[in-house]
């Protein structure tokens, strides 16, 4: 699969789209979204594979989405594991549906770093269990937002 580069996804910017970004996970998928102007990703919905598979249409016509920035989970030593192929192998089926330009973003920590805010925020184990896989999607989402600007 060839994945887009962020500048390849930075000229389908306008006013009108945005962009969706997604936390791949056995169980559950994290799904953020950015604001219209690619400034903010905020948490959207944690859905199962299935669930994603079966509505990933209308929600990329519902919200406009322009391109799909997938967490890209290397290995800490940079190189590329089974994780990554399961994630590739996902976003094929999902683009089965609804094709648009994917940008794989190193998504390492991520879910670490929220986990460690949400410690400090002190939310519950069982309210951190609720919304961490959306807010991964959203950290990591934000995390390529800013890696376009100037």
């Amino acid at each position: 699969m060839q994945f887009a580069k962020p500048n390849e996804i930075l000229v389908l910017k306008n006013q009108k789209n945005r962009l969706v970004g997604i936390d791949y996970g056995q169980k559950h998928v994290g799904i953020s979204l950015s604001d219209f102007t690619w400034t903010i990703a905020s948490p959207y919905k944690v859905l199962s594979q299935s669930e994603l598979l079966q509505q990933f249409s209308g929600l990329a016509q519902r919200e406009s989405i322009a391109g799909l920035v997938i967490g890209w989970p290397v290995n800490m030593n940079g190189t590329i594991g089974p994780q990554c192929e399961a994630v590739e192998a996902f976003v094929k089926k999902l683009l089965k549906q609804y094709e648009l330009p994917v940008c794989a973003w190193d998504e390492r920590l991520s879910t670490m770093a929220v986990h460690r805010t949400m410690i400090e925020a002190d939310l519950s184990r069982k309210r951190q269990k609720e919304v961490v896989d959306k807010m991964a999607a959203a950290y990591m989402l934000q995390g390529f937002l800013e890696s376009l600007r100037p």
